[in-house]
């Protein structure tokens, strides 16, 4: 009976009169609204990651702004505001523009102002998409005697899919310059304006013009916008994470503990809330399965073609980057490094701050994350034949499990032997990242190029009651690489950690690019 008592999670539903009513699961954002709708500017830009509840903000900004006063009943925003002012909202869904040329573009905006111009006119000589955007402005303000509220989901979604593309980049980025170069020159008629989105892209009217816009992404008083903290999981959905653990056999701590581990440990600023992925954290609820639900649902090629452009090796995704609070904001287009696209992205996110320096460390948020990385990146590095890849990955992982790094190493040799070898694999660096990316997607702790009193040692790797010292060669012998391990008393850095040492040298051979010989010794 409790069971059926509880909310629906709101999977995929993303308008929040729909989520209100349909007696879905609402974790109470409105008090960021009122904040916001009664702050010092009129234009605020916010950044998350995609599936992070950037649309449902966008929509609950609606309702609120016309005028909805009865689908706010209960909420924290009811006690705060007393006026509940009805204004012309122009809501602009920019999600629907992805992997569209210049034509499709401009037709899809052309749509999208129609709807509005159904309502408000259009004026024959607004022939152009800025004209018509102006016009529409104007027109919303005079015919109903309030200034108007526009509010733009995803500004950015038509530009991040060829952000990697010297040619496309600059014509789609200039037919958005002009649909939102308006934004400026409307500002008498203009309430408020709030704009989402992933990255910054420098030479977009809103941020080359607009120098009054208040991007409140980092600001401490904005840092649990969106996402679910614990306090609110825990406050909110404890009937949930019973019926959850009922389903996976296990107790409720142990279950809280199984969500932290998998969709817990983003902050958008420092100090802040822990913030759970709202999107996997509703699906793991409902569905009653604790899963890759944000990576299932799309790797972004931008993503993998940035990794490649600026060089990142898997290694170094995370590992403790450091960025300064400026590295944040680097435009897209200018950007230095990956550091940023990473952050805005969702791959990696703030761990910490020293005052001192004023170095923001960056880690990897989650195990999801962690796993679905690799999981995008493994093609790189076993020719694409990525399904045969996992289920031997899969089987590698029963074995070490069960402290047979042995058989481990013949499953990884028996499925190489079956796969045209990748490209650049003539050198260590290959063997060493694809040994990264295995023991990664196995959900144990991995590190590459662990410094020693003495060198380096080429891959650690850490279960649960052993610790590995990996030593790799290519076209050497295994042999050399067990003494290198031995020579420099690599297994001597790791005496502390109490867990029984287990060395490997492993040699890889430069003609049949494959697993040639390994020792183990314990």
């Amino acid at each position: 009976m409790e069971q059926q008592q509880l909310k629906r999670c709101p999977i995929g539903v993303q308008t929040f009169e729909k989520v209100i009513e349909g007696n879905y699961l609402y974790i109470d954002k409105t008090e960021y609204i009122y904040r916001m709708a009664h702050g010092a500017s009129n234009y605020y830009f916010l950044s998350r990651p995609r599936r992070f509840g950037k649309s449902l903000l966008v929509s609950t900004l609606h309702s609120y702004f016309a005028g909805k006063k009865e689908l706010f009943k209960g909420l924290a925003i009811e006690k705060l505001e007393t006026e509940w002012t009805e204004y012309p909202v122009l809501h602009f869904d920019m999600s629907l523009a992805k992997h569209v040329d210049k034509e499709t573009l401009e037709s899809m905006l052309d749509v999208q102002l129609f709807e509005h111009e159904k309502i408000y006119g259009k004026p024959e000589r607004a022939v152009t998409l800025n004209d018509r955007m102006k016009t529409l402005i104007m027109r919303a303000c005079e015919q109903t005697g309030r200034q108007v509220v526009v509010l733009i989901d995803e500004y950015d979604a038509p530009l991040l899919d060829v952000m990697h593309e010297e040619e496309n980049l600059p014509v789609l980025r200039n037919v958005m310059r002009n649909f939102y170069s308006p934004l400026k020159a409307c500002d008498p008629y203009l309430r408020f304006v709030f704009l989402t989105g992933i990255t910054k892209f420098s030479q977009l009217s809103i941020f080359s013009e607009l120098n009054n816009i208040s991007n409140v992404s980092m600001d401490e008083p904005y840092a649990a916008i969106c996402g679910i903290t614990e306090e609110e999981m825990l406050e909110r959905m404890s009937g949930h994470i019973e019926c959850l653990a009922g389903a996976l056999e296990m107790t409720c701590e142990e279950t809280r503990l199984k969500l932290k581990e998998k969709y817990d440990g983003y902050h958008f600023t420092w100090p802040s809330p822990d913030i759970y992925n709202p999107f996997s954290l509703l699906n793991a609820l409902e569905r009653r399965k604790i899963d890759n639900y944000w990576f299932g649902s799309g790797t972004p090629t931008y993503l993998i073609e940035m990794l490649r452009k600026f060089h990142v090796l898997p290694s170094e995704v995370g590992h403790s980057m450091q960025a300064m609070a400026s590295d944040f904001d680097a435009p897209t287009e200018k950007m230095e490094s990956i550091v940023p696209l990473l952050y805005q992205s969702g791959y990696i996110t703030i761990k910490d701050y020293d005052k001192l320096t004023e170095l923001y460390t960056l880690d990897i948020p989650n195990r999801e994350i962690r796993v679905g990385l690799m999981q995008s990146l493994l093609p790189n590095y076993l020719n694409r034949d990525t399904l045969r890849g996992k289920t031997t990955i899969g089987r590698m992982y029963g074995a070490i499990a069960h402290g047979d790094m042995d058989a481990a190493l013949r499953l990884l040799q028996e499925f190489l032997s079956t796969i045209p070898y990748c490209d650049n694999t003539n050198y260590e660096g290959h063997y060493q990242q694809l040994f990264y990316i295995i023991f990664s997607l196995f959900g144990m702790y991995v590190d590459v190029e662990v410094r020693t009193p003495k060198g380096r040692v080429d891959v650690v790797m850490r279960t649960a009651d052993t610790l590995y010292v990996i030593e790799l060669k290519l076209g050497k012998d295994a042999d050399a690489a067990m003494s290198q391990i031995n020579l420099k008393n690599y297994p001597g850095r790791f005496a502390l950690s109490g867990l029984p040492v287990v060395k490997v040298g492993v040699n890889f051979s430069a003609e049949t690019h494959n697993i040639e010989k390994w020792v183990v010794e314990e």
